[in-house]
């Protein structure tokens, strides 16, 4: 969604800079989504982005960096780069592969503030919660937990 055009001679930098960069990505996901009629196309879309996930380190894969609360396997680490947070996650399950994918392009490569900012509203406005299974649901919300504390951490570690 583009800002709109500022009164005066030249472009508003300060409102540029203080776009929250979570929010923005939240709204081209579910304007992604848009493009799908029904839930069995969202479902593939789904699947399809977890297998594009990029390798997750095996000596990554350890119980401290396990994510509890999802059925499946679910493997998440996080590290300051810059002023950036670079999530990496695998699982070992298709679907959450897929919700992995989202939350890495909507959370990786973001400030620690604006993640901390943002609530997690692609949520409802996918509607994942109703199409989700519970256990799914539960896992989605715990990944999601694990992002804020991430944030959270790194912002008290500044």
């Amino acid at each position: 969604m583009a800002l709109p055009a500022p009164a005066g001679d030249g472009p508003d930098v300060t409102a540029a800079a203080n776009v929250n960069e979570v929010i923005s990505a939240q709204r081209d996901l579910v304007d992604e989504f848009g493009i799908f009629d029904n839930w069995i196309d969202r479902y593939q879309y789904i699947i399809d982005l977890g297998r594009r996930l990029p390798e997750f380190p095996i000596a990554s894969r350890i119980e401290e960096n396990r994510i509890r609360g999802c059925q499946s396997q679910v493997w998440f680490t996080a590290e300051m780069s810059g002023d950036r947070l670079e999530f990496r996650a695998i699982s070992d399950a298709a679907i959450v592969s897929g919700l992995i994918a989202m939350l890495l392009r909507i959370y990786s490569g973001k400030r620690p503030q604006d993640i901390v900012e943002a609530p997690a509203e692609f949520v409802s406005e996918l509607q994942l919660e109703q199409h989700l299974s519970p256990t799914r649901s539960n896992g989605l919300s715990s990944m999601l937990s694990a992002i804020h504390r991430f944030a959270g951490e790194a912002l008290a570690a500044t």
